[in-house]
């Protein structure tokens, strides 16, 4: 049996919902179809929160309320082949669809590490399926010792809150000098690890695990160091690589960075099939080279931009890369980067200089629930156009990283960020005489004069 559909979205995590919903707004008459191969999704910046924060972990079920209220089908199954030159797929259950319009929205895979032993049971990879984390999430609460791998967000986020587990002790290994180290400068890096140290999560950075002990099940790890550790669980929180193989066995070009090619409006190789997401290959917005940034941010962004432009270009692509624009919250405290940290636009040969200022996010500073807040910005020093800014603090840093992520999208000059007008209220905002971003371009700006 044959179904016959419009628009094909392969996927159901941010990026398809938004892929599909977007092509039902901007083409309502189009019949529109969604296959999932998970039954039960989630929200995938929530999983570390379904340990503690959330009363139960099915708070953070991916719903299909928004494809459901916009007239979209939903299938679960999983394809496993696509037929360019009949523009159809087939699935694990033998059911075939022929599309017009194809959307690849098939994310990425937890990496399992190269590490002696790291199948054995009481390692857990981090799949966005509900079922599968709750059944890890049951068994990692009956522990004593948890050992998390990698220092980057997904690892850092895991760390804050299995240490709220009553009597657990949490261990955190990163390869690097420091965490989020590709992320941020290391007076940010610093913050994150004070604050995770101060919960009593033991750090060990410049390590790696070399091999899980124990037999059929975790009992320990050995480090590189040589020391030994004893350990019930470890969450692999290495990172993810895309999802490629249904692309590459089509016959679809994948970029230098492992993702699925794709031009500036998401279209693969082939015109009549996009790629949006994790799946999708990634340029940086100032150097072009391949980057790995795997944000549902930047996915739904792309989503968008695919779901209004699969039949013709209806919305046109300002931003021609992507500025990897991050933020984390570890024990009350906000961490935000965007665009360019200061080590790598040195690295990349950027002449630059930086504007530093430490501030309040409310005025006066003796507010009710007032927070210290530290903004970085980097400027090309000839030019003096915005590449990059970090952010701590309270919870108003969510959204001054949004405010820096539209200047290096815009290109905006320290003498635009200068002058900008803000709306500030004491309860909001810092002091409009001294709004951080403000002051932090007049300080780059004495060092651009200079």
């Amino acid at each position: 049996m044959q179904r016959k559909v419009d628009v094909l979205v392969i996927g159901a995590g941010p990026a398809g919902i938004i892929s599909a919903v977007t092509a039902r707004r901007y083409y309502p008459e189009k019949k529109i179809t969604v296959i999932k191969s998970v039954e039960k999704g989630v929200v995938p910046c929530g999983i570390p929160y379904m340990f503690a924060s959330l009363k139960n972990p099915d708070e953070n079920e991916l719903g299909n309320a928004a494809l459901e209220e916009n007239n979209i089908d939903i299938v679960v199954d999983e394809v496993i082949k696509i037929d360019r030159s009949e523009k159809t797929v087939t699935t694990k259950k033998d059911e075939r669809f022929s599309y017009e319009k194809l959307v690849l929205a098939i994310g990425s895979e937890p990496i399992m590490p190269p590490i002696k032993g790291v199948k054995k049971k009481g390692c857990y990879l981090i799949y966005k399926d509900l079922v599968y984390l709750k059944k890890s999430i049951e068994e990692i609460r009956k522990v004593k010792n948890v050992l998390i791998i990698g220092g980057g967000f997904i690892g850092i986020e895991f760390a804050d809150e299995v240490s709220n587990i009553s009597g657990l002790n949490v261990y955190l290994v990163e390869i690097l000098p420091n965490l989020l180290a590709n992320s941020f400068d290391i007076e940010f890096s610093t913050l994150a690890e004070e604050t995770l140290q101060s919960k009593g999560v033991t750090l060990l950075t410049s390590t790696s695990v070399e091999e899980i002990l124990g037999d059929e099940k975790v009992e320990g790890v050995r480090l590189s160091n040589g020391r030994e550790i004893a350990i019930d669980s470890i969450i692999l929180g290495a990172g993810g690589a895309p999802n490629t193989k249904l692309a590459t066995d089509a016959g679809l070009d994948i970029g230098k960075g492992r993702g699925i090619w794709v031009d500036e409006y998401m279209h693969t190789t082939d015109p009549d099939i996009f790629a949006v997401g994790d799946c999708a290959g990634k340029r940086d917005f100032y150097t072009r080279k391949n980057v790995s940034v795997m944000l549902a941010s930047t996915a739904t962004a792309e989503a968008r931009i695919a779901g209004a432009n699969l039949y013709r270009l209806r919305v046109i692509r300002e931003n021609k890369g992507t500025i990897a624009i991050y933020s984390t919250y570890i024990n009350g405290m906000v961490l935000c980067s965007a665009g360019l940290t200061e080590n790598i636009a040195k690295k990349e040969g950027f002449e630059i200089v930086t504007g530093i200022i430490n501030g309040v996010d409310k005025h006066p500073a003796t507010l009710p629930g007032a927070s210290k807040i530290k903004i970085k910005l980097i400027f090309s020093k000839y030019s003096g156009i915005i590449l990059g800014g970090q952010v701590s603090g309270g919870i108003s840093c969510g959204e001054i990283i949004n405010l820096i992520g539209i200047a290096i999208q815009k290109r905006v000059s320290f003498a635009e960020l200068e002058t900008l007008q803000m709306a500030t209220h004491p309860y909001l905002t810092s002091a409009p005489t001294a709004y951080p971003v403000v002051l932090a371009a007049q300080d780059a700006a004495q060092k651009i004069m200079i």
